[in-house]
């Protein structure tokens, strides 16, 4: 983890100052309770992050073609999607 750890009402109080350590390349570990619960990173950081998680849901999807696993049409995911959005009380699509 990081050095430098903040309770939730420390960032609230001094969120620009984090940003700023962000932005220089030191994220800041946010916690409530004692517990990690959320980070301000580098845009750069999160961006990778979010690369190398798409690289991973990938392979594992092309592992599981590869075996022979199911596969859904574009509509089967997408009626899948919005069904499972509006068992959650939120607006489907289209809704206003």
């Amino acid at each position: 983890m990081t050095d430098h750890t903040v309770t939730v009402r420390e960032a609230r109080a001094h969120l620009a100052e984090h940003i700023n350590r962000a932005e220089e390349g030191t994220p800041t570990v946010i916690t409530r309770n004692g517990t990690p619960v959320a980070a301000v990173v580098p845009i750069a950081d999160f961006e990778a992050l979010e690369e190398a998680a798409d690289v991973l849901l990938a392979r594992e999807a092309e592992a599981v073609l590869a075996e022979g696993g199911p596969t859904v049409s574009m509509a089967e995911l997408l009626a899948d999607l919005f069904s499972e959005h509006d068992e959650t009380g939120e607006r489907g699509a289209g809704a206003a």
